[in-house]
């Protein structure tokens, strides 16, 4: 179901109710820690690169990633090429620049890192993970394929279950890894059988998803949080783009977690689902079928050809 793992320490502690972690002020109920730090090894290849190097899989340690900070990205691959790495890129080094971190690798060799790996993998179609961690003394960089959770037919055409989630981003301009969140979300989302988290804040109003930004229709006007409130989705972005090219109104305002029965529709947008509807988040049933939401879809995967097309031509930042 999910497109990470979700790694944590083991703690001595059970049922706590309030945790702090990195940023991030959990309200939510964990009933279990993971017994092992690491569920399993994140590197779905036979190979990977480390600062500049290759490497076979059997020596990727998850504690390369979830030890330290970690700053990353997530490309979806098709045919051996990246949609759109320049936005990724962008994210990635701002990421640096925000975390006040130093920025492990350039442009061109991650270019090339990609391409190495993708040559020797011959994936048709994958998720690919950048990673810089910050795990004093050292810093590393990775580049791997991980395994990836692309919606069935099925999914898209019915739609998946939402469950809403107590927890607040204080530092939403930056793609950082924080593995206990990771492990809390999971446990509710195993727990409620559930494809996505919506995360809520203090104000009791939905931000984003736990791996995904969120969009609610009503009157086919879409409602997405603001922008500084979030992290800014490479797919959001596009989606957004689009709906400001063929009318479609946008409202950048955050639904109350009390008030989501008042919408048509409820979508996530992320690297993996691009734009999946929900059928119902916790008890609440919401409208799956939507020209709208087909409509941008489609034209999502035009614009995603064309930045394939424009990667193949050297058309970089």
């Amino acid at each position: 179901m999910y497109d990470e793992v979700f790694c944590c320490s083991r703690e001595d502690a059970h049922n706590l109710k309030y945790l702090v972690f990195q940023n991030y002020k959990i309200k939510s109920e964990i009933n279990t820690f993971a017994t092992n730090y690491f569920a399993m090894k994140e590197c779905a290849g036979n190979y990977f690169i480390k600062n500049g190097v290759t490497l076979p899989a059997e020596e990727f340690d998850n504690k390369m990633v979830y030890e330290g900070e970690s700053i990353y990205e997530v490309l979806r691959m098709v045919n051996g090429v990246p949609l759109f790495f320049n936005d990724h890129y962008k994210r990635l080094i701002n990421s640096t620049l925000n975390k006040k971190r130093t920025n492990l690798s350039t442009f061109n060799k991650l270019l090339r890192d990609i391409k190495t790996l993708s040559e020797i993998e011959k994936p048709k179609e994958a998720n690919l993970k950048i990673v810089f961690n910050y795990n004093n003394p050292n810093s590393d960089y990775l580049v791997y394929f991980i395994k990836a959770n692309y919606p069935t037919d099925l999914q898209y055409k019915d739609g998946v279950k939402g469950t809403l989630f107590k927890a607040e981003r204080t530092d939403p301009e930056s793609k950082v890894i924080h593995r206990e969140l990771r492990l809390a979300i999971g446990n509710k989302l195993a727990a409620e059988n559930a494809y996505e988290a919506l995360l809520v804040n203090d104000k009791n109003v939905i931000t984003e998803g736990s791996r995904s930004n969120i969009f609610f229709i009503k009157n086919k006007t879409l409602y997405t949080a603001p922008d500084n409130l979030v992290l800014g989705g490479i797919t959001r972005k596009h989606l957004i783009n689009l709906c400001n090219e063929t009318g479609i109104e946008v409202c950048y305002e955050c639904v109350n977690a009390d008030e989501i029965q008042e919408y048509d529709s409820v979508l996530m947008s992320g690297t993996s689902p691009i734009l999946l509807p929900f059928k119902y988040v916790d008890n609440y049933a919401f409208t799956v079928e939507n020209a709208t939401v087909e409509k941008l879809r489609n034209m999502f995967w035009q614009k995603a050809e064309q930045s394939i097309e424009d990667f193949i031509a050297g058309k970089f930042i």
